[in-house]
């Protein structure tokens, strides 16, 4: 378990830096989204690692490890939304930023963590491919979800599918990330 603690740590700081220069670049306008619209954002992300999974080939010079890592800071900008909601003033200063992204990206390893326990680590023998799947499965659901107006009868909410996206894309990174060392291993 610290051996995934520690890998975690160090996809999520990839993924924090890149969130941070993207708002340098953008600042907080994505405080304007609705939840909706991000999860049409991490859907187009999912989709299209998915096409690349299965064309196993790409047009546009962007690997699905930019995919993956888009698909953790959208998903964190959701959970901050479903806090926040909708910002009609929409500028937020960088501090407030990212204790938000920290809260949430935290509270997302720590279900990680307590479901990994349960589940010792299965996620190690999964492909790449299903957790795009999954991911995609995920987003489905939260679409259903979000058609019903936040209304579920047994299922966990919108805040418990984010989250667990936010896990399966940093397996993801973790795995590509393996693959990437054991190539160069070798």
């Amino acid at each position: 378990m610290d051996k995934t603690s520690k890998q975690f740590e160090k996809a999520i700081n990839t993924c924090r830096e890149v969130f941070q220069e993207k708002m340098k670049d953008y600042g907080t306008s994505w405080r304007i989204l609705r939840t909706t619209s991000l999860t049409d954002q991490i859907y187009i992300k999912a989709n299209r690692i998915r096409s690349i999974e299965r064309m196993k080939a790409q047009r546009v010079d962007e690997g699905v490890k930019p995919e993956f890592i888009g698909i953790v800071n959208y998903s964190v900008m959701a959970l901050i939304q479903l806090e926040l909601g909708v910002g009609n003033n929409i500028e937020m200063d960088e501090s407030s930023v990212i204790e938000l992204y920290e809260k949430h990206i935290y509270e997302s390893k720590a279900l990680m963590e307590n479901k990994n326990h349960d589940y010792g680590e299965a996620w190690r023998n999964m492909r790449i491919s299903s957790l795009t799947d999954i991911i995609l499965m995920k987003l489905l659901r939260i679409k259903q979800i979000e058609d019903n107006e936040g209304k579920t009868m047994v299922s966990e909410g919108l805040d418990a599918n984010y989250a667990d996206i936010v896990n399966y894309s940093l397996f993801a990174l973790i795995k590509l990330e393996e693959a990437e060392q054991n190539a160069n291993d070798n």
